[in-house]
């Protein structure tokens, strides 16, 4: 099973409707579970508390936490696959943390058990929701040998 764990609520229907379309595609893969948490408006340092313990909720001791951190490891989508493939081989449970605007606190960081970068860039969580989904969906395809990815 994935859990995706997401500061913010997606409110534009067009990503709403990439979402649900990715979810569509990888039911035929793996249960996905998409967890919302409240993005805060504070100054930095108790917004990033708030979210980190509106995070921890949702986080099991026994679950494979990735965070998605610009400093993390850029992987390309056939490392990727082999990364989600090896880690599924141990841990049942593989959770997704992107943050909010501020990012993670640096105990979500501490948690995590592998630091992921897709890019540089900073991207709205909204519309890298669905970037994620995409790439998994990609991966899942890569593992069972299927065509999609090129």
């Amino acid at each position: 099973m994935i859990k995706i764990i997401s500061v913010g609520k997606i409110k534009e229907k067009y990503y709403t409707d990439a979402v649900n379309e990715y979810l569509k595609r990888l039911s035929k893969y793996t249960k996905i579970d998409l967890i919302e948490v409240k993005d805060e408006d504070f100054d930095i340092s108790k917004t990033l508390l708030t979210e980190k313990n509106n995070i921890l909720k949702y986080i099991d001791d026994k679950d494979y936490v990735i965070t998605l951190e610009i400093e993390g490891n850029e992987l390309d989508s056939v490392s990727l696959s082999k990364k989600l493939n090896d880690i599924q081989l141990n841990n049942p449970n593989i959770t997704f943390v992107i943050g909010g605007s501020y990012g993670l606190h640096e105990d979500i960081k501490n948690r995590s058990n592998y630091k992921l970068s897709f890019s540089k860039l900073t991207f709205p969580h909204q519309l890298f929701r669905v970037i994620l989904l995409e790439q998994l969906y990609r991966s899942y395809k890569i593992i069972n040998n299927e065509t999609y990815h090129k």
